[in-house]
């Protein structure tokens, strides 16, 4: 299987030059490789625990820090502790930052090696399938400050990323429908067409990490064009918020009870139905894509959602303009995902409050 097109190394271009992403079968057999030289890491806890003989170079270095990767710690308040230890361990702007973990721990370090003695440069191992998927390529860290998601951040890529597969086997159904939202929500942008062939794998996804190896090379092909072309989020790059905004909003109205990726199939699924009420999308394309969304957040579907912390949480994206929502949705009969720009009034708040009482109630 290391041999597969699935295992080739992939080239990302960045305003940075360019970086490397390896998918390694046999990482954890020979970790060491990560880093040479002055490295500091920067561990999920978790990890740390279920892979201690596996990390144990690593684990047992100097210069390891345990980070509990749980959306609290991605605070700025909590941060500060992280940038204190480095601090303390004599961290110098020539050695090196790595992150062992998944999408919390990535975005902490990228924070910190982005302002950290005015940057540094840092390596990224993730471990779960939405970082793997998804988060690892694309230089973005976010950063919440107080109620406010993500509204703190920097563009600065790794120097290299490393995928172990094996990391996959200790992740649970829910983190493993976490990541396969982010899959979905990339194969959705791209086209029809790539949507309903990873719907139509979805339950093999579910089972066989072959196919699971199969669709995370996929979406970050996919994720490379856009991100080579607009890395700085300002343009066309935008359009990968779809299902963000409402993900996020429903993760904040249930104090991040639902998972990121779930959240943000959940939220695709509400930017469809939106969609379908305001004219901008035929029902038959929702149709064609709510059994797959519905089928990945379903154990959730039930979880109680209140409407006015989901508003204002809306309220507080960093993609809106002064007077309106910046939401993104598929438009038309090829379901092409664009910005839109709405107007947060009484109708909005209709067409939130059925999608919510419509999920739970189905």
């Amino acid at each position: 299987m290391g041999g597969s097109v699935v295992f080739e190394t992939m080239t990302i271009q960045s305003h940075k030059g360019v970086y490397r992403v390896f998918f390694d079968a046999n990482l954890l057999d020979n970790p060491v490789p990560i880093c040479a030289g002055d490295c500091h890491f920067l561990v999920d806890s978790n990890v740390a625990r279920l892979y201690q003989k596996e990390l144990g170079p690593v684990l047992q270095a100097e210069r390891t820090i345990l980070i509990d990767a749980v959306e609290p710690s991605k605070s700025l308040h909590n941060i500060i502790p992280i940038f204190e230890q480095l601090v303390a361990a004599r961290v110098r702007r020539d050695h090196m930052l790595v992150a062992i973990g998944g999408g919390i721990v990535q975005d902490i370090t990228c924070f910190i090696a982005s302002t950290l003695l005015r940057g540094m440069r840092w390596r990224f191992v993730p471990t779960t399938l939405l970082s793997q998927a998804d988060s690892c390529i694309g230089s973005k860290s976010s950063i919440n400050l107080g109620d406010a998601k993500n509204i703190l951040g920097t563009f600065n890529p790794p120097d290299e990323i490393y995928i172990a597969p094996r990391f996959l086997g200790t992740l649970d159904e829910k983190e493993i429908r976490s990541g396969i939202g982010e899959i979905l929500k990339v194969h959705a942008i791209d086209s029809p067409a790539s949507f309903d062939r990873v719907a139509h794998a979805y339950p093999q996804m579910l089972k066989d990490q072959a196919v699971l190896l199969t669709y995370i090379r996929s979406a970050l092909l996919i994720k490379q064009r856009y991100i080579e072309l607009d890395e700085f989020d300002r343009g066309v790059r935008n359009i990968f918020n779809y299902g963000h905004s409402f993900g996020h909003a429903i993760e904040a109205a249930t104090h991040f009870g639902i998972p990121h990726g779930i959240a943000v199939t959940m939220g695709m699924d509400m930017a469809n139905s939106i969609a379908v009420r305001r004219g901008l999308l035929p029902a038959s394309q929702f149709a064609r894509m709510h059994p797959v969304l519905r089928s990945n957040y379903l154990p959730f579907a039930k979880t109680n959602i209140p409407l006015a912390e989901l508003l204002s949480a809306l309220q507080k994206d960093k993609k809106n303009t002064s007077t309106e929502l910046g939401l993104v949705f598929p438009l038309g009969e090829a379901a092409e995902v664009k910005r839109v720009n709405l107007v947060a009034d009484a109708a909005f708040t209709g067409d939130c409050r059925a999608f919510l009482e419509h999920t739970r109630y189905e």
